[in-house]
């Protein structure tokens, strides 16, 4: 991993457009997404990661013809969720041009899924999302949810960053269903505990609403890279604005 914080826009997909909601619902429509991917690639952002949030709930594969063309507009590593069941999936994503994987829901599935997509692609390649709501009666608090946030699944999160990080993932993308949305900042306490808990460099995900937060995510959340979606997609803050900040307040990023 690079030794600077990656700033990554997210587009959040459900029929061929990017949207946003609040804890997971209330979608709204932020655009088209080969548009949205090139301007961010044009904008600075490190990465661009391109989420198909209902292709698990609806049953179905990611969408591979508005993936394609997001592809070929965008000029930086292209993250790639959702719908993937297996390591031949994986296999067409990279093919059309996907740098790396994120899978959630088919990993608690079938935790095995995991290690064979490490072993055949690289634990480079493999990014597993754990989307996660505020628990009491689990150890760390946080427990892990699936199908867009709909389903709790009884499994600490913690435990289970560790146990996949055993299995080959490479870095873990973890979603705080308590703050997706609310621009009150991300929940660096789960993200933190996640940090020091597993090795693997954290992509902050979930929260972000002042330049203030993306701030917060590396230091108190010891996040590796920052991921945002409302704030970018709706213009109220800009990638280069993120960088110079985070650069005033002495955080590598690559300008």
């Amino acid at each position: 991993m690079p030794d600077y914080r990656r700033i990554i826009p997210c587009l959040d997909m459900k029929d061929g457009r990017v949207v946003k909601g609040v804890h997971f619902v209330n979608l709204r429509d932020a655009g088209d997404p080969v548009e949205a991917g090139r301007a961010y690639s044009e904008a600075g952002a490190d990465e661009v990661a391109f989420l198909d949030i209902s292709a698990t709930v609806e049953g179905r594969g990611t969408m591979l013809d508005v993936l394609r063309r997001t592809a070929q507009a965008v000029t930086v590593p292209l993250v790639v969720g959702g719908g993937i069941r297996s390591a031949d999936d994986v296999q067409k994503l990279l093919d059309i041009g996907v740098s790396a994987v994120s899978i959630n829901t088919a990993a608690v599935r079938d935790p095995d899924l995991v290690r064979q997509i490490a072993d055949r692609f690289g634990t480079q390649r493999l990014i597993v999302a754990i989307d996660v709501r505020r628990n009491e009666q689990m150890p760390s608090k946080y427990e892990v949810v699936t199908k867009g946030g709909t389903q709790p699944e009884g499994v600490d999160a913690i435990a289970w960053g560790k146990r996949v990080r055993d299995m080959g993932a490479g870095q873990i993308l973890p979603t705080s269903m308590d703050t997706d949305g609310t621009k009150a900042g991300y929940d660096n306490v789960l993200n933190r505990l996640l940090a020091e808990g597993t090795g693997l460099p954290i992509i902050a995900s979930g929260g972000a609403g002042k330049l203030e937060h993306f701030y917060d995510a590396a230091v108190e959340g010891k996040a590796d890279a920052l991921l945002a979606a409302s704030v970018f997609h709706f213009g109220e803050i800009g990638i280069g604005e993120v960088k110079e900040y985070l650069k005033g307040r002495g955080i590598p990023v690559r300008l």
